[in-house]
């Protein structure tokens, strides 16, 4: 159990929310990957002269996902793309094989993963931590063109 003497929480603060920026980013993929969307993401948040607030972003998709992740070593995706496959293979005698043997292993990678994030955004920026990276996952093995909402809800400059 934690002592409270050990938690420390800064000063709140309190925006009105007079903006909302909405735009669709479409994401071509080569098949089976993890996309970095973290500059694409803050580039948005820049065009629609974000303050304090809150980016969600909403994957139109059921077969890829959205994830935050370390961006340092490559290896971590690797190793979650593995972890993905052993979690939902496509041997595994799916039914719904309509689009494909990898079809509905994505489907089920969707369902673990999310569809959609929210990151608070702070003095302009992302709030996000050192080793972190916003990514769109593609679970399916051909290329796709992925469609990603950005919206920022909050105060703007």
């Amino acid at each position: 159990m934690t002592s409270e003497k050990q938690l420390t929480r800064s000063v709140p603060s309190t925006v009105q929310a007079t903006a909302i920026g909405t735009a669709l980013l479409t994401v071509p993929t080569p098949g089976r990957t993890f996309v970095d969307l973290t500059a694409e993401a803050t580039k948005f948040i820049k065009d629609v002269h974000a303050r304090d607030g809150a980016l969600t972003l909403f994957v139109r998709h059921t077969s890829a996902s959205l994830t935050i992740q370390e961006n340092a070593d490559p290896s971590v995706l690797v190793d979650l793309t593995t972890a993905l496959s052993r979690l939902a293979p496509e041997n595994a005698g799916w039914t719904h094989d309509t689009e494909g043997p990898d079809d509905m292993p994505a489907h089920v990678k969707t369902m673990l993963t999310q569809t959609s994030l929210q990151v608070p955004v702070l003095n302009g920026k992302l709030a996000l931590g050192t080793w972190q990276a916003i990514y769109l996952v593609e679970h399916r093995g051909r290329p796709h063109r992925r469609e990603i909402v950005l919206q920022f809800i909050g105060g703007n400059q």
